[in-house]
């Protein structure tokens, strides 16, 4: 295994008229021309495309209270809690208006 000397990506050996190269997989760097075999093809992997189903955003699975959004006025609002400070110190709760998508937090 050889590696780019520019970017650090793995140097991958291809087959040209005269012989074989390293082209680098990242940069496209070439090395110099090698002996056939240096290298062996231990296994070949295909990849296949898949098929990607795209599901449709539905309503966000977060718990809800009833607060007053500070932007538009909603009363309800998706919340979580984040660990901001230190261990010793209390969670620090966002929450998201349900309406309008604007974030605020609470210190606990």
């Amino acid at each position: 295994m050889k590696f780019c000397p520019k970017c650090g990506s793995l140097m991958l050996p291809r087959k040209i008229e005269e012989g074989m190269i390293l082209v680098c997989g990242g940069c496209g760097h070439v090395i110099k021309t090698i002996e056939p075999e240096e290298y062996k093809l231990v296994r070949k992997v295909e990849q296949k495309e898949e098929e990607v189903k795209v599901i449709e955003e539905g309503p966000p699975t977060l718990p809800t209270a009833r607060i007053r959004c500070p932007s538009c006025g909603h009363d309800k609002a998706y919340w979580w809690l984040r660990q901001t400070r230190g261990g010793d110190e209390p969670s620090t709760r966002f929450y998201r208006c349900a309406k309008c998508s604007r974030v605020w937090r609470e210190y606990t």
